[in-house]
C-alpha cells in the first residue's frame, strides 16, 4: 500500500495494490499496522457508516467536536466523489486551506483524516457509494459544518460527472444553512489545532 500525506496535516491518501484478472479484482482496503504506523498511533474503530449519493451531490463540510474528535478512514467502494479535507482547526498552519483526492472504483484509494478536520466530498456518478470508517460514534450535538460554498474557502468543486456530463450541484438544507469559516470561527464551534 502506497502512502502520501496531504497538504493538510492529519491527512493521508492511501492507495493500495489492486490485483485484477477475468474474475475480478482482491485489494486490501484498509490495514490497521500501516494506518498505525503512519499517524503514529492505533485507530480505534466505533463506527462505519455509509453513504450513497446521486452525481452532483455534495455532503459536508463536516466535523465534530475536539475532544473527542472523529478520525476518519473513507473510500469509495462503487462509483466516484472528489473527496475534499478542510483544514478548520484554529491555530493550524493550513488554517482554512483544503485538498482533494479523487475516491473511486477503479484505483481504490482512501483517505485519512484526523480529528478536527473538515471534510466533505461531491458525487462524480449516480449510485456513488463511500464507506467511512470512524474512531468515535456520532454524537448529534457534537457535530457542526461550513457551508461548502463559502467563497473564502473556495473549494474548487468538479464541474462535470464522470461521464463527461455537467453537474448540478445538490445539497442538504443542512449544509446549505451552515455558517461560513469565519462564522464559525466567530462563534466559537471550530476545533483548536493543538486540542
Amino acid at each position: 500500500m502506497k502512502v502520501r500525506e496531504l497538504t493538510i496535516s492529519g491527512a493521508w491518501e492511501f492507495t493500495p495494490v489492486v490485483h485484477g484478472d477475468d474474475r475480478g479484482v482482491f485489494l486490501e482496503a484498509f490495514k490497521a499496522d500501516v494506518l498505525a504506523e503512519t499517524i503514529g498511533h492505533r485507530f480505534d474503530l466505533a463506527q462505519v457508516n455509509t453513504s450513497v449519493s446521486a452525481a452532483g451531490v455534495v455532503r459536508g463540510i463536516h466535523f465534530a467536536d475536539v475532544p473527542p474528535g472523529q478520525a476518519k478512514y473513507v473510500t469509495c467502494t462503487v462509483g466516484s466523489i472528489l473527496d475534499v479535507i478542510v483544514d478548520v482547526r484554529v491555530g493550524s498552519p493550513t488554517f482554512g486551506q483544503w485538498d482533494a483526492v479523487l475516491l473511486d472504483d477503479v484505483d481504490r484509494k482512501a483517505v485519512y483524516l484526523s480529528e478536527g478536520l473538515g471534510h466533505g466530498f461531491c458525487s462524480l456518478v449516480d449510485g456513488s457509494t463511500v464507506t467511512y470508517l470512524c474512531s468515535t460514534g456520532y454524537r448529534p450535538d457534537g457535530e457542526h459544518g461550513v457551508n461548502p460554498r463559502d467563497p473564502e474557502v473556495d473549494i474548487q468543486w468538479p464541474r462535470v460527472a464522470r461521464d463527461g456530463a455537467s453537474l448540478d450541484y445538490e445539497l442538504s438544507a443542512k449544509d446549505l444553512a451552515a455558517p461560513s469559516l469565519a462564522q464559525a470561527l466567530e462563534s466559537g464551534l471550530l476545533p483548536r489545532y493543538d486540542a
